[in-house]
Protein backbone atom coordinates (compact mmCIF):
# COMPACT_ATOMS: atom_id res chain seq x y z
CA UNK A 1 0.00 0.00 0.00
CA UNK A 2 1.16 3.61 -0.36
CA UNK A 3 3.46 4.70 2.44
CA UNK A 4 1.11 7.51 3.46
CA UNK A 5 -1.76 5.04 3.82
CA UNK A 6 0.36 2.68 5.91
CA UNK A 7 1.46 5.55 8.14
CA UNK A 8 -2.15 6.62 8.67
CA UNK A 9 -3.30 3.13 9.62
CA UNK A 10 -0.31 2.32 11.82
CA UNK A 11 -0.02 5.60 13.68
CA UNK A 12 -1.07 6.17 17.25
CA UNK A 13 -1.56 9.52 18.91
CA UNK A 14 0.95 11.73 20.71
CA UNK A 15 4.01 9.67 21.78
CA UNK A 16 2.37 6.39 20.61
CA UNK A 17 2.97 4.78 24.01
CA UNK A 18 -0.40 3.03 24.13
CA UNK A 19 0.01 1.79 20.57
CA UNK A 20 3.49 0.47 21.24
CA UNK A 21 2.67 -1.41 24.43
CA UNK A 22 -0.54 -3.11 23.30
CA UNK A 23 0.97 -6.31 21.90
CA UNK A 24 3.35 -6.81 24.81
CA UNK A 25 0.63 -6.74 27.45
CA UNK A 26 -0.94 -9.86 25.97
CA UNK A 27 2.42 -11.58 25.55
CA UNK A 28 3.27 -10.93 29.21
CA UNK A 29 0.51 -13.30 30.39
CA UNK A 30 1.31 -16.94 31.06
CA UNK A 31 -0.96 -19.97 30.70
CA UNK A 32 -1.37 -22.79 33.21
CA UNK A 33 -2.44 -25.66 30.94
CA UNK A 34 -4.62 -28.53 32.11
CA UNK A 35 -3.56 -32.07 31.25
CA UNK A 36 -5.37 -35.38 30.81
CA UNK A 37 -8.38 -33.73 29.19
CA UNK A 38 -10.16 -35.03 26.09
CA UNK A 39 -9.16 -32.59 23.35
CA UNK A 40 -9.60 -34.98 20.45
CA UNK A 41 -12.21 -32.60 19.02
CA UNK A 42 -11.76 -28.88 19.66
CA UNK A 43 -14.65 -26.53 18.88
CA UNK A 44 -13.76 -22.83 18.53
CA UNK A 45 -17.25 -21.73 17.47
CA UNK A 46 -19.31 -19.21 19.44
CA UNK A 47 -22.73 -17.60 19.28
CA UNK A 48 -22.77 -13.85 19.69
CA UNK A 49 -25.99 -11.83 19.74
CA UNK A 50 -27.70 -14.42 17.60
CA UNK A 51 -24.88 -15.00 15.09
CA UNK A 52 -23.05 -18.33 14.99
CA UNK A 53 -19.38 -17.74 14.20
CA UNK A 54 -16.48 -20.08 13.48
CA UNK A 55 -14.39 -18.48 16.20
CA UNK A 56 -14.57 -15.64 18.73
CA UNK A 57 -12.44 -13.42 16.46
CA UNK A 58 -14.30 -10.53 14.80
CA UNK A 59 -13.13 -7.74 12.48
CA UNK A 60 -13.00 -4.41 14.31
CA UNK A 61 -14.26 -1.21 12.68
CA UNK A 62 -11.47 0.53 10.76
CA UNK A 63 -11.76 3.41 8.32
CA UNK A 64 -10.99 4.04 4.66
CA UNK A 65 -10.34 0.53 3.33
CA UNK A 66 -9.98 1.77 -0.24
CA UNK A 67 -6.57 3.11 0.77
CA UNK A 68 -5.53 -0.53 1.19
CA UNK A 69 -7.40 -2.15 -1.72
CA UNK A 70 -9.44 -0.93 -4.69
CA UNK A 71 -12.53 -2.89 -3.60
CA UNK A 72 -12.27 -1.52 -0.08
CA UNK A 73 -14.80 -2.70 2.48
CA UNK A 74 -16.56 -4.94 -0.05
CA UNK A 75 -13.45 -7.13 -0.31
CA UNK A 76 -13.04 -7.04 3.45
CA UNK A 77 -16.63 -8.16 3.96
CA UNK A 78 -16.27 -10.99 1.46
CA UNK A 79 -13.16 -12.30 3.21
CA UNK A 80 -14.78 -12.12 6.63
CA UNK A 81 -17.85 -13.96 5.35
CA UNK A 82 -15.66 -16.67 3.82
CA UNK A 83 -14.09 -17.23 7.24
CA UNK A 84 -17.54 -17.39 8.90
CA UNK A 85 -16.73 -14.38 11.03
CA UNK A 86 -18.46 -11.05 11.66
CA UNK A 87 -17.59 -7.58 10.38
CA UNK A 88 -18.07 -4.32 12.22
CA UNK A 89 -18.41 -1.77 9.43
CA UNK A 90 -16.97 1.65 10.19
CA UNK A 91 -19.10 4.74 9.62
CA UNK A 92 -15.93 6.05 7.95
CA UNK A 93 -16.17 3.38 5.25
CA UNK A 94 -15.35 4.08 1.62
CA UNK A 95 -17.97 1.77 0.13
CA UNK A 96 -21.73 2.06 0.49
CA UNK A 97 -23.38 0.00 3.25
CA UNK A 98 -25.65 -1.69 0.71
CA UNK A 99 -22.66 -2.86 -1.35
CA UNK A 100 -20.84 -4.11 1.73
CA UNK A 101 -23.95 -5.91 2.96
CA UNK A 102 -24.28 -7.74 -0.35
CA UNK A 103 -20.84 -9.32 0.18
CA UNK A 104 -21.03 -9.77 3.94
CA UNK A 105 -22.17 -12.41 6.36
CA UNK A 106 -23.45 -11.06 9.66
CA UNK A 107 -22.31 -7.49 10.26
CA UNK A 108 -22.66 -4.69 12.77
CA UNK A 109 -22.40 -0.97 12.14
CA UNK A 110 -20.09 1.31 14.11
CA UNK A 111 -21.49 4.76 14.70
CA UNK A 112 -20.29 8.05 16.14
CA UNK A 113 -22.84 10.47 17.52
CA UNK A 114 -22.15 13.67 15.61
CA UNK A 115 -22.96 17.25 16.56
CA UNK A 116 -25.60 17.19 13.86
CA UNK A 117 -27.71 14.28 15.09
CA UNK A 118 -29.66 14.30 11.83
CA UNK A 119 -26.54 13.07 10.05
CA UNK A 120 -26.17 10.32 12.64
CA UNK A 121 -29.82 9.40 12.21
CA UNK A 122 -29.45 9.13 8.44
CA UNK A 123 -26.37 6.92 8.76
CA UNK A 124 -28.05 4.63 11.27
CA UNK A 125 -31.25 4.33 9.26
CA UNK A 126 -29.31 3.49 6.11
CA UNK A 127 -27.21 0.84 7.87
CA UNK A 128 -30.30 -0.65 9.51
CA UNK A 129 -32.12 -0.82 6.19
CA UNK A 130 -29.07 -2.50 4.64
CA UNK A 131 -29.19 -5.31 7.20
CA UNK A 132 -26.90 -4.42 10.11
CA UNK A 133 -27.63 -6.72 13.05
CA UNK A 134 -26.34 -4.38 15.78
CA UNK A 135 -24.89 -0.93 16.32
CA UNK A 136 -21.50 -0.31 17.92
CA UNK A 137 -21.38 3.13 19.54
CA UNK A 138 -17.82 4.46 19.79
CA UNK A 139 -17.62 6.55 22.96
CA UNK A 140 -13.89 7.25 23.36
CA UNK A 141 -13.60 9.94 20.70
CA UNK A 142 -15.28 13.18 21.79
CA UNK A 143 -12.39 14.86 19.98
CA UNK A 144 -9.89 13.48 17.49
CA UNK A 145 -6.28 14.16 18.50
CA UNK A 146 -3.43 14.56 16.01
CA UNK A 147 -1.87 11.29 14.95
CA UNK A 148 1.85 10.66 14.71
CA UNK A 149 1.77 10.96 10.93
CA UNK A 150 2.09 13.71 8.35
CA UNK A 151 -1.62 13.86 7.55
CA UNK A 152 -4.68 12.09 6.24
CA UNK A 153 -4.40 10.82 2.67
CA UNK A 154 -7.68 10.88 0.77
CA UNK A 155 -9.42 7.48 0.80
CA UNK A 156 -10.48 7.63 -2.85
CA UNK A 157 -14.24 7.93 -2.32
CA UNK A 158 -16.36 6.71 -5.20
CA UNK A 159 -18.33 9.92 -5.57
CA UNK A 160 -19.34 13.14 -3.88
CA UNK A 161 -22.21 11.55 -1.96
CA UNK A 162 -19.93 8.98 -0.37
CA UNK A 163 -17.37 11.66 0.38
CA UNK A 164 -20.02 13.64 2.24
CA UNK A 165 -21.34 10.53 3.98
CA UNK A 166 -18.04 10.04 5.82
CA UNK A 167 -17.49 13.71 6.48
CA UNK A 168 -14.56 14.17 4.10
CA UNK A 169 -13.80 17.47 2.51
CA UNK A 170 -15.72 19.45 5.10
CA UNK A 171 -14.98 21.16 8.40
CA UNK A 172 -18.61 21.91 9.16
CA UNK A 173 -19.31 21.64 12.91
CA UNK A 174 -22.15 19.19 12.33
CA UNK A 175 -19.69 16.53 11.14
CA UNK A 176 -17.63 16.69 14.33
CA UNK A 177 -18.12 14.09 17.03
CA UNK A 178 -20.38 15.32 19.83
CA UNK A 179 -18.43 16.02 23.06
CA UNK A 180 -21.71 16.31 25.00
CA UNK A 181 -22.54 12.64 24.39
CA UNK A 182 -24.10 10.92 27.42
CA UNK A 183 -25.52 7.57 28.45
CA UNK A 184 -28.91 8.47 26.98
CA UNK A 185 -27.43 7.98 23.50
CA UNK A 186 -27.51 4.21 24.03
CA UNK A 187 -31.27 4.14 24.39
CA UNK A 188 -31.79 6.71 21.64
CA UNK A 189 -29.87 4.62 19.12
CA UNK A 190 -31.73 1.49 20.18
CA UNK A 191 -35.11 3.15 19.71
CA UNK A 192 -34.08 4.63 16.38
CA UNK A 193 -32.79 1.39 14.92
CA UNK A 194 -34.57 -1.36 16.81
CA UNK A 195 -31.15 -3.03 17.08
CA UNK A 196 -28.93 -4.03 20.00
CA UNK A 197 -26.42 -1.29 20.84
CA UNK A 198 -22.93 -2.20 22.01
CA UNK A 199 -20.62 0.39 23.53
CA UNK A 200 -16.99 0.48 22.36
CA UNK A 201 -14.20 2.33 24.12
CA UNK A 202 -14.81 1.32 27.75
CA UNK A 203 -11.77 0.93 30.03
CA UNK A 204 -13.32 1.27 33.50
CA UNK A 205 -15.54 -1.07 35.52
CA UNK A 206 -17.84 1.72 36.67
CA UNK A 207 -18.36 2.97 33.12
CA UNK A 208 -19.12 -0.57 31.96
CA UNK A 209 -21.76 -0.99 34.66
CA UNK A 210 -23.31 2.37 33.76
CA UNK A 211 -23.50 1.41 30.09
CA UNK A 212 -25.22 -1.88 30.89
CA UNK A 213 -27.67 -0.10 33.20
CA UNK A 214 -28.44 2.32 30.35
CA UNK A 215 -29.32 -0.55 28.02
CA UNK A 216 -26.08 -1.56 26.31
CA UNK A 217 -26.26 -5.04 24.77
CA UNK A 218 -22.51 -5.46 24.99
CA UNK A 219 -19.32 -3.71 26.08
CA UNK A 220 -16.11 -3.55 24.06
CA UNK A 221 -12.95 -2.84 26.02
CA UNK A 222 -10.87 -0.64 23.72
CA UNK A 223 -8.46 2.26 23.74
CA UNK A 224 -9.03 2.87 20.02
CA UNK A 225 -5.79 1.19 19.05
CA UNK A 226 -3.84 3.90 20.87
CA UNK A 227 -5.26 6.51 18.52
CA UNK A 228 -7.14 8.58 21.11
CA UNK A 229 -5.75 9.25 24.61
CA UNK A 230 -2.11 8.22 24.66
CA UNK A 231 -1.09 6.41 27.87
CA UNK A 232 -4.62 5.12 28.33
CA UNK A 233 -4.51 1.75 30.07
CA UNK A 234 -3.80 -1.26 27.87
CA UNK A 235 -6.89 -3.30 27.10
CA UNK A 236 -5.32 -6.51 28.43
CA UNK A 237 -4.93 -4.75 31.78
CA UNK A 238 -8.40 -3.15 31.76
CA UNK A 239 -10.33 -6.25 30.70
CA UNK A 240 -10.42 -8.27 33.95
CA UNK A 241 -12.05 -5.54 36.05
CA UNK A 242 -14.60 -4.74 33.35
CA UNK A 243 -15.47 -8.43 32.91
CA UNK A 244 -15.93 -8.89 36.67
CA UNK A 245 -18.13 -5.79 36.90
CA UNK A 246 -20.38 -6.83 34.02
CA UNK A 247 -20.51 -10.54 34.82
CA UNK A 248 -22.94 -12.43 32.63
CA UNK A 249 -25.25 -9.46 32.05
CA UNK A 250 -24.01 -8.82 28.51
CA UNK A 251 -21.06 -9.99 26.39
CA UNK A 252 -17.74 -8.29 27.08
CA UNK A 253 -15.36 -8.05 24.13
CA UNK A 254 -11.89 -6.57 23.70
CA UNK A 255 -9.57 -5.27 21.00
CA UNK A 256 -6.07 -3.84 20.83
CA UNK A 257 -2.83 -5.68 20.04
CA UNK A 258 -4.31 -9.18 19.64
CA UNK A 259 -2.05 -10.83 17.11
CA UNK A 260 -2.24 -14.60 17.64
CA UNK A 261 -4.66 -17.32 18.61
CA UNK A 262 -2.83 -17.62 21.92
CA UNK A 263 -3.64 -13.96 22.58
CA UNK A 264 -7.28 -14.84 21.94
CA UNK A 265 -7.11 -17.69 24.46
CA UNK A 266 -5.68 -15.32 27.07
CA UNK A 267 -8.38 -12.72 26.36
CA UNK A 268 -11.07 -15.37 26.85
CA UNK A 269 -9.44 -16.46 30.10
CA UNK A 270 -9.44 -12.82 31.26
CA UNK A 271 -13.20 -12.63 30.77
CA UNK A 272 -13.86 -11.70 27.15
CA UNK A 273 -16.54 -13.48 25.12
CA UNK A 274 -14.87 -12.46 21.85
CA UNK A 275 -12.08 -10.29 20.49
CA UNK A 276 -11.83 -7.84 17.61
CA UNK A 277 -8.80 -7.28 15.38
CA UNK A 278 -8.25 -4.10 13.41
CA UNK A 279 -4.88 -3.36 11.82
CA UNK A 280 -4.13 -7.01 10.89
CA UNK A 281 -7.27 -7.04 8.74
CA UNK A 282 -6.03 -3.97 6.88
CA UNK A 283 -2.62 -5.55 6.26
CA UNK A 284 -4.28 -8.74 4.99
CA UNK A 285 -6.61 -6.74 2.76
CA UNK A 286 -3.69 -4.85 1.22
CA UNK A 287 -1.75 -8.06 0.68
CA UNK A 288 -4.40 -10.22 -0.99
CA UNK A 289 -7.85 -8.66 -0.87
CA UNK A 290 -10.73 -10.84 0.25
CA UNK A 291 -8.57 -13.97 0.16
CA UNK A 292 -6.03 -12.32 2.43
CA UNK A 293 -8.67 -11.37 4.97
CA UNK A 294 -10.16 -14.88 4.95
CA UNK A 295 -6.72 -16.42 5.39
CA UNK A 296 -5.95 -14.12 8.31
CA UNK A 297 -9.13 -14.99 10.20
CA UNK A 298 -8.70 -18.69 9.43
CA UNK A 299 -5.19 -18.48 10.88
CA UNK A 300 -6.51 -16.98 14.11
CA UNK A 301 -9.04 -19.82 14.33
CA UNK A 302 -6.41 -22.49 13.66
CA UNK A 303 -4.00 -20.98 16.18
CA UNK A 304 -6.76 -20.73 18.79
CA UNK A 305 -7.74 -24.36 18.22
CA UNK A 306 -4.14 -25.46 18.75
CA UNK A 307 -3.72 -23.31 21.85
CA UNK A 308 -6.98 -24.63 23.32
CA UNK A 309 -5.96 -28.24 22.72
CA UNK A 310 -2.58 -27.74 24.34
CA UNK A 311 -4.15 -25.87 27.26
CA UNK A 312 -6.75 -28.58 27.83
CA UNK A 313 -9.95 -26.88 26.62
CA UNK A 314 -12.18 -28.55 24.05
CA UNK A 315 -14.75 -25.74 23.87
CA UNK A 316 -14.62 -21.98 24.23
CA UNK A 317 -17.10 -22.11 27.11
CA UNK A 318 -14.57 -24.09 29.18
CA UNK A 319 -12.03 -21.26 29.17
CA UNK A 320 -11.88 -19.23 32.38
CA UNK A 321 -9.41 -17.55 34.67
CA UNK A 322 -8.05 -20.84 35.96
CA UNK A 323 -6.10 -21.18 32.71
CA UNK A 324 -3.89 -18.23 33.66
CA UNK A 325 -0.82 -18.50 35.86
CA UNK A 326 -0.48 -16.11 38.76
Amino acid sequence: MPAAAYDFYAAGSDEQISTAEAVGTWRARRIAPRVLRDVSAVDTSVELLGSRLASPVLAAPTAFHRMAHDEGEVATAAGIAAASSLMVLSSRATRYPEDVAAAAGPWWYQVYCLRDRDITRQQVERATAAGARALVLAVDAPYVPPKATAGLPLPLPQDDELCRSVGLGTRLPGWEQDPVLGLDAIGELGRLSGLPVLVKGVLRADDAQACVAAGAAGVIVSNHGGRQLDRAVATADALPAVARAVGDAVPVMVDGGIRTGTDVLIALALGARAVLVGRPVLWALALDGADGVAALLDSYRTQLSTAMALAGAARVAEIDGSFLHG
